[in-house]
Parts: structure tokens; sequence; C-alpha cells
């Protein structure tokens, strides 16, 4: 019986060079694995593979050597350990995230409990080509958010309460953009230099901001044969139904509008940067 190297690859099984040998891609959301998913995998690697894995540069595992014979039964074992396949080809790929605000003192957002509605909402999706989502919690961009054919970097957008201000300057010294100025006792902000990355309130002694947490997305980014880095068309993203919004008129767009094999960066210049742009102003503004 013909093999159909074209569902298995959907499923996660790469083919090897090596004849009927596979590398299993996993699914894993935001970086995070249990500690029960982790053993289990070693197990799976120790009886069906060659004793190791690999970590991949989108933060996922993947498992060489596995068998063709013993794809079923390695499903099985991994079932038992909460791990599922991952997916290749062309559909919307792991969601990656560093660590964000529930472990970084950086962090301007939850990036993990994002990765993982982002999952829900868009792992495995069927589209033109590959679509890639990586989440960074703030301005040292650890994943490289502009990377990504979808890019979302925590914020901080603040607002300086004067009743509670001692005036002790701090806030000017933590800002990386000089985007603060101290003129007459008085906190000024050049809104053009700010970058959202929050040093200033999350240096202050006295709590003397107003503080929304938001998201600053990035469109079109590539790393591969193709490098581009992604553009942001709205400075700040204040609310996560308007960021959702956003995120389904994006993939919408790329799926009524692309060629197969096309990439999402191309389709958007292919059918134009002002097109695209009116269509994520429209879920922006309701």
């Amino acid at each position: 019986m013909a093999v159909d190297y074209s569902t298995l690859k959907k499923g996660g099984f790469m083919r090897q060079k090596q004849k009927n040998n596979f590398s299993l891609r996993l699914r894993v959301v935001g970086g995070n694995l249990t500690a029960k998913q982790l053993a289990k995998i070693a197990e799976v690697a120790e009886k069906f593979g060659d004793g190791y894995v690999h970590l991949t540069s989108r933060q996922s595992v993947e498992i060489p050597f596995i068998k063709l014979d013993d794809i079923d039964e390695v499903k099985n074992a991994l079932a038992e350990g909460d791990v599922q396949p991952g997916v290749c080809g062309p559909r919307v790929r792991t969601i990656t995230a560093c660590q964000g605000q529930a472990i970084c003192p950086s962090g301007c957002i939850d990036t993990y409990a994002l990765a993982k509605e982002l999952d829900e909402r868009y792992f495995a999706r069927e589209l033109p080509h590959k679509f890639k989502f990586g989440i960074t919690g703030c301005q040292n961009n650890c994943l490289k958010a502009e990377e990504n054919d979808l890019g979302i970097k925590g914020g901080i957008q603040v607002k300086w309460r004067e009743k509670e201000c001692i005036g002790c300057g701090v806030c000017e010294k933590a800002c990386r953009k000089g985007a603060i100025s101290i003129k007459d006792g008085k906190i000024e902000i050049d809104d053009g230099k700010c970058n959202f990355c929050g040093r200033c309130c999350k240096s202050c002694p006295v709590d003397a901001w107003d503080t929304v947490h938001g998201y600053i997305v990035s469109f079109g980014g590539l790393f591969g044969n193709s490098i581009n880095k992604g553009e942001t068309i709205i400075p700040f993203i204040e609310d996560k139904e308007k960021l959702f919004a956003i995120c389904d008129a994006a993939i919408h767009f790329f799926e009524d509008n692309a060629k197969s094999g096309e990439r999402f960066k191309f389709t958007v210049d292919r059918v134009g940067k002002e097109k695209f742009k009116e269509v994520i102003m429209e879920a922006y503004n309701g």
C-alpha cells in the first residue's frame, strides 16, 4: 500500500533522508512543556527513536528516527503523557512565546496565556502557505516578534499622575528612548519617542502612573530564503478583543488573497499595503 506522505507531514511526521524514518514534530504551546510531557517524550524517544530529541528554532521538540510501522503506536504512547503531534506544511504553526509577565520582571503581558488562546483559535488552520505567530513580552524582544508573519509584542501605555509624584527623576533616568523629561518639577512625555516599554512605571517608587497593558503588532516578517522585518500599522492596541479581531482580519486577508505557496508578506505586497492597512484599521475600529 502506498504511503500518504502528505497526510503524515500534515500530522507532524517529516520524512528523513533515511528510508521509512520520520522526525516527529510535537505540538508545543508558548515554549512550555510539563514534567509529565517531558517524561513521556523521553520515553518515546528511547523506545521508538534514537534516544534523543531535537529542539527546534521555534520552541518545538522533534523526535527523529521514528519508523513508519511504529507511527500509530507512537501517537498512542504520546497521548498517555498529554503530548500531541504538531503540524508542518501550509497551515498555522507552533505559537512561540517568551516567559513574559508571569516570570520576567520586564514582561508587560502574560505571553503564555495569550499563546494558549491563539493556539486554540488558529493552530493547524489550513492556509495557502505556512503562517507563524510569535509573542514577546516587552521591548527586549527576546522572541524577535518582527521575524513572524504576525508578531505580538507586549507594551504599557502610561499616563503620569502628578498628585502621587515625588519628583525623584527615576523615570527620566529609566527611559531609554529619551521620551521623559522633567521641567519645572513636572513630567513631560514625548509620545512620538515612547515605545511603550514600561520602564518608567516599573521603576517608579510611588506608583505615580496610570497604565494600560497592551500589544504592538507587526505584519509580514520573514527570516528564511527571504528576510523581511515585520511592519507595524497601529502603534498600540489596548484591548485583547481588538487584538483578536486584527489577527482574524490578517488571517482572512491571507486566506482570501494569497496564491498557493505564497508567504503572507508577498501577498500583502502584491495586493497592496494600503488595501491591507484598510482591512486592519477596519478591524481595529470595529
